[in-house]
């Protein structure tokens, strides 16, 4: 993409894996113009090393001591790293995407240097305060000066807050683009598959990591109970295991309910995608699951009190559920329908748009920065072929 933005000048700071999956399209589009911050809020060498090639970004300057704190300490100990490193080189532009710990520091980092700052996948309401994730988005939505909102949900729920209506765009989700970019071919599905002794069509892939279904003995027996009890009425499950979850698992004592479940580590993104793209079922309480069953045409139970993104379940793909019988029950109900449901999500569109949002938010964003700029820096920009 031919844009007017110097090498290096546009800031994106992120700090966990979701985000470099969901803005990898994005990074790409902005080229040599990006600039790759991470905070270090989940870093390790051998995954997050993992992720940076399988996407095919660069290597990113990484802050250091942020990992492993409290959330005030991450945000601040991100924030004065930030705040310096932009003193010392300003960038014309900052993106930030989501609702982490990262999302807010680079934001309030941007604010307070007046550097224009982008928010990727604005307007995300869970309407939860309980959830740190929801202050972080609306602290986050109500200081940027570019809201990229993924739905119209996500633009209604910004102009419900007051929000200046030429600061919100409506742009699609970048979710799209990567899960086609990322789905493996369908001879490494059919090798991935098989290496797990699965049929297409017919078993639960299942993920568990968010502390509400973690953290208590009862919530986390509540689910395995239940895939445990799909597991011996014939329904074969595969369930990646999250290091927290195992450790939750080992600490409650509950190893006994997983006898019969194929449990396996992590698997990488590709991997999750070719495997997902073929279960009759999914079970999860993932925020991005959420969005790629509508780009594969899945069904999912969703394992949460609440959700901010609530366009799967309007458009079919996807239920809210209780750790339990809640959940046992709906997944026995859709599995007994599977080929119905499956046929009926084909012909379903997802409702995270088109596949081209990371064009629109590159393209606004060097529009942003061009806008914003002082004259005299913009003269030195180079000049778009």
């Amino acid at each position: 993409m031919s844009m007017c933005l110097p090498p290096s000048s546009v800031a994106v700071v992120l700090g966990t894996r979701p985000e470099l999956v969901k803005l990898a399209p994005l990074i790409h589009e902005l080229g040599d113009a990006t600039r790759l911050v991470h905070t270090g809020q989940h870093w390790d060498e051998a995954m997050s090393g993992r992720f940076l090639r399988d996407l095919g970004l660069p290597r990113p300057e990484l802050l250091t001591g942020v990992g492993g704190r409290p959330r005030a300490g991450q945000i601040a100990q991100s924030l004065g790293q930030l705040d310096a490193a932009f003193a010392e080189d300003r960038p014309v532009a900052v993106v930030v995407q989501g609702d982490t710990n990262a999302t807010l520091a680079g934001a309030l980092a941007a604010n307070a240097r007046e550097i224009p700052l982008v928010h990727v996948e604005a307007g995300l309401r869970s309407h939860d305060r309980a959830m740190p994730e929801e202050h972080n988005r609306v602290m986050v939505d109500h200081v940027s000066d570019l809201l990229c909102a993924a739905t119209e949900d996500n633009v209604a729920n910004l102009r419900a807050e007051a929000l200046a209506e030429e600061r919100i765009e409506l742009t699609g989700n970048t979710v799209v683009e990567v899960v086609r970019r990322r789905l493996p071919d369908e001879a490494t599905r059919a090798a991935l598959l098989a290496a797990h002794g699965l049929a297409p069509d017919a078993y639960v892939l299942a993920t568990v990591h968010r502390p509400e279904n973690t953290d208590t003995a009862e919530a986390l027996g509540a689910v395995l109970a239940e895939l445990d009890r799909i597991a011996r009425a014939g329904t074969p499950v595969l369930f990646p295991m999250h290091p927290r979850t195992r450790a939750a698992v080992e600490r409650f004592g509950l190893e006994g309910l997983l006898e019969r479940i194929a449990v396996t580590g992590p698997v990488g993104y590709g991997d999750f995608l070719g495997l997902a793209s073929h279960a009759a079922l999914l079970v999860s309480d993932s925020g991005g699951v959420q969005e790629e069953c509508t780009v594969l045409g899945r069904p999912l139970l969703v394992v949460r009190r609440s959700t901010e993104r609530p366009e799967a379940m309007t458009a079919g793909f996807a239920a809210l559920v209780q750790p339990g019988e809640e959940l046992g029950a709906l997944a026995r109900e859709w599995l007994a329908d599977t080929p119905e449901r499956l046929a009926r999500l084909a012909a379903t569109p997802s409702p995270y748009g088109d596949g081209l949002a990371s064009a629109r938010i590159a393209a606004l964003t060097a529009a942003l920065a061009e806008t914003t700029a002082p004259a005299d820096h913009r003269q030195e920009w180079p000049q778009a072929a």
